[in-house]
């Protein structure tokens, strides 16, 4: 990717200090953080996941820092993070201004190891997540070689792909959509709501896929291989490679992201068609 000449967002908040990492382990499985970090990749709802982690472990802890980032603190995976906010965001704000409606610009709070959202407690085993009740994007950048060093899944855009996902899902939120899935949670049995789930990825999918096109046509980003490398990473994360690492049989109702198939599919078709009416993954758009 080609960033080196893009700013940086204004909009990205450095924590440090929040406690140490704590791992959940698998039973049966090869276990290990990354499982738990990779099955809850781009997660749109992670409250639960979060009170669950809180109860058993207890929340972020410590004498925890918080200061804007900026290119004088900030490492060379943090300015990266930075510039691809910058980008989501001048791509969103044109594509907003299309519907007659004003985007909102999230936040995204760079940390380490655990910190505090408003969804509850945030922990780098839970991967990058997206909290609609502060509008705020979570990633912990050492993520990234989790990804790379454990799953093979390299290159600049593969990043940039999690966090284009990931303010896919604030996209979500802005509109309604997200609120209209949760509404539907209490009346759902668990097979019937991760099917509205799988639906919710997919369509972030698609928005980073979106995302992507519009931004090289502004500024001429990508370089060739961007693209296969996001297809790599959206692939990597499909359900049913991430049931099979665990060591475990592919079960199809217990999806919440979709295979690696439909995650590549919807990419590449937001990708391709850069047209936000193209994104209807069943919850309208």
């Amino acid at each position: 990717m080609r960033l080196d000449d893009e700013r940086m967002s204004d909009n990205v908040e450095k924590r440090s200090g929040g406690g140490g990492m704590r791992t959940i382990g698998i039973g049966g499985g090869i276990g290990g953080v990354i499982i738990i970090v990779l099955a809850l990749l781009f997660k749109q709802d992670p409250q639960q996941v979060m009170q669950a982690v809180q109860q058993s472990q207890g929340g972020g802890g410590g004498n925890e820092t918080s200061e804007r980032l900026t290119a004088a603190n900030a490492s060379a995976i943090e300015k990266f993070s930075a510039k691809v906010l910058a980008s989501t965001e001048d791509v969103w704000q044109q594509q907003f201004r299309q519907l007659n409606m004003q985007y909102q610009q999230p936040r995204m709070v760079l940390f380490d190891d655990a910190t505090t959202s408003g969804c509850g407690a945030a922990e780098s085993a839970m991967g990058p997540f997206y909290c609609p009740a502060d509008s705020k994007v979570y990633l912990d950048v050492s993520f990234f070689n989790e990804l790379e060093q454990r799953f093979g899944v390299k290159g600049d855009f593969a990043k940039a792909y999690v966090i284009a996902h990931e303010v896919g899902h604030h996209v979500q939120n802005l509109l309604g959509i997200s609120r209209k899935v949760q509404s539907m949670r209490s009346r759902l049995s668990e097979t019937e709501y991760n099917k509205l789930s799988v639906k919710l990825e997919l369509q972030a999918d698609f928005l980073a896929g979106l995302w992507a096109n519009h931004a090289n046509q502004l500024r001429s980003i990508l370089e060739p291989g961007d693209i296969e490398s996001g297809l790599n990473a959206a692939s990597a994360v499909g359900d049913d490679k991430l049931q099979e690492a665990a060591g475990g049989r592919v079960v199809p109702d217990a999806f919440t992201h979709g295979t690696s198939q439909q995650r590549m599919f919807w990419f590449k078709k937001g990708y391709d068609t850069g047209d936000l009416s193209q994104g209807d993954t069943g919850l309208g758009l």
